[in-house]
């Protein structure tokens, strides 16, 4: 699908859809737990889909290993291929997009000290084995999903159990929110606040009634259109969540102001599309975006995307391994088509950075946005947004 975008300032009153993040790992927790659990304000994007699908799957009854559709879902593989193992002894797992090709090299290794197998051969991982209690090491710099998967699959087993982390842990803000919603279910696994998880065995999950907090991660796009002069007001968001993307707030403040500014974004790689879009509207001004290298092997290669679409609106952004260089324009010309890079996050900032276009924008793909966020057209429109679809 091809969306318009004629550049207009959006004026209004937004609530961002339920958070992802915290959805995933409730919904996790309430299929893993003994009765009946009640999940309020899910927001049903492909993603969230995913994962009831996948624990669908992994309750149903059956010998055989089950078959697990994650679609393009990195959360949700990887949180499910322990959890599978400790069910089920293992699983059968299939996805669309990149997700396939993204690297479970961790798990791997954990796999090959335990015997555990694992083939991956014309788009469909197997793995077959058991779990059992014992020392799980683990870098803390790759992606916090692997800790997750782990997290939620380790206090099932007859024993105690750890994680050791080798290197400092990134995007923490994920692993909290983990240990958030375990807490909730009842199921403990401290944490040293350095390198050790302590995770007791033969423990159950409770039933609970709980509701999903609004999402920070798109709710920085919309923070990222009031940076480029729009007058919104984002209603829903919890001031305390244990959500790490809540940094927008610094973040956002950091880019009001004069002078260069560098923003780490080890704890919170997926705000780098709204920020790049913040970045290259501050006139006459440079952001350099640093410790993004794992943007690389999200939907897209985003830290390429990123500059891509930006620099074919008319932005000045210089790519680096790892980080982004962004000189900020008072305009952009716009009057291009983009892609959207099958990438929810890129097609997004793609209409935020639309706003202060010179002529009109035009997304390709635009329909990718229904990964995470199936209303953010609907949303832009109902704001003032002027788009066209064809």
């Amino acid at each position: 699908m091809r969306i318009t975008v004629t550049p207009t300032l959006l004026k209004g009153t937004i609530t961002p859809p339920s958070s992802k993040s915290q959805a995933h790992r409730l919904i996790i927790a309430a299929a893993l737990g003994a009765g009946e659990s009640h999940i309020g304000h899910i927001t049903h994007s492909q993603d969230i889909d995913a994962t009831l699908r996948c624990m669908a799957a992994l309750k149903e009854p059956g010998e055989d290993l089950p078959l697990l559709d994650c679609g393009e879902s990195g959360s949700t593989l990887r949180f499910l291929i322990p959890v599978a193992l400790a069910l089920r002894g293992g699983g059968r797992f299939t996805g669309r997009g990149r997700l396939m090709e993204r690297p479970q090299e961790p798990y791997f290794a954990l796999f090959r000290e335990r015997g555990i197998s694992y083939r991956q051969a014309e788009g469909m991982l197997t793995v077959e084995g058991r779990l059992e209690p014992g020392d799980y090491v683990l870098p803390g710099d790759v992606s916090s999903q692997f800790i997750t998967g782990l997290l939620y699959a380790l206090p099932l087993l007859p024993g105690d159990s750890r994680i050791l982390l080798t290197t400092p842990l990134e995007s923490r803000g994920y692993v909290d929110m983990t240990l958030d919603a375990l807490e909730q279910f009842g199921v403990r696994a401290d944490y040293d606040g350095e390198s050790t998880f302590r995770v007791p065995g033969n423990q159950t999950y409770q039933a609970r009634d709980l509701t999903v907090e609004a999402d920070w991660s798109n709710a920085a796009f919309w923070y990222a259109a009031i940076s480029l002069g729009c007058d919104l007001e984002i209603q829903g968001l919890n001031a305390f969540s244990t959500q790490g993307d809540m940094c927008i707030v610094p973040y956002y403040m950091k880019l009001q102001g004069e002078g260069p500014v560098e923003l780490d974004v080890s704890q919170c790689p997926d705000l780098v599309p709204p920020l790049a879009a913040m970045a290259a509207l501050r006139r006459g001004q440079v952001t350099h975006i640093v410790n993004a290298g794992r943007l690389r092997i999200k939907e897209s290669d985003r830290l390429a995307t990123v500059t891509q679409v930006l620099g074919a609106l008319g932005g000045q952004v210089e790519e680096h391994p790892d980080a982004l260089t962004i000189t900020g324009k008072d305009r952009l010309p716009g009057g291009v088509e983009v892609s959207g890079h099958n990438d929810h996050r890129i097609a997004m900032m793609a209409a935020i950075a639309a706003i202060r276009c010179e002529e009109p924008v035009t997304i390709d793909g635009a329909e990718c946005v229904q990964k995470s966020y199936p209303e953010f057209w609907r949303d832009y429109e109902a704001l003032g947004g002027r788009i066209a679809r064809g």
